[in-house]
């Protein structure tokens, strides 16, 4: 993604969220984010988009085989999930003592 400044996503590491689009998608189950990649504008699922990969055996895998790992999905095939509403999100921003914190637009609460 070439742009000329770095684009702010809603989305971190570590956060609850719900696939809006695709083969894993389930508005009531949320999963955990696993990594963004921030350039790709794409983020790493915990249970989603699983792909296998063929590997030769190294140092690391000495059998080597076929690995089955979780691939890259869009972001935009996400949401926040929302505790209270039980479900996806949208999400605003506003600052409290300097930060910047995230906040559900469903129920009003913090992220």
């Amino acid at each position: 993604m070439k742009a000329r400044f770095k684009p702010k996503f809603n989305i971190r590491k570590g956060d609850r969220v719900v696939v809006i689009a695709g083969d894993d998608k389930d508005l009531t189950k949320w999963r955990t984010v696993k990594k963004v990649l921030v350039d790709e504008a794409r983020v790493i699922v915990e249970g989603v988009n699983i792909v296998t990969k063929h590997s030769k055996p190294s140092a690391q895998n000495t059998k080597g085989g076929i690995l089955k790992i979780e691939a890259p999905i869009h972001i935009s095939n996400v949401m926040l999930y929302d505790a209270k509403e039980k479900g996806g999100t949208k999400v605003s921003r506003e600052r409290e003592n300097g930060k910047t914190v995230r906040i559900s637009k469903k129920s009003g609460e913090r992220i």
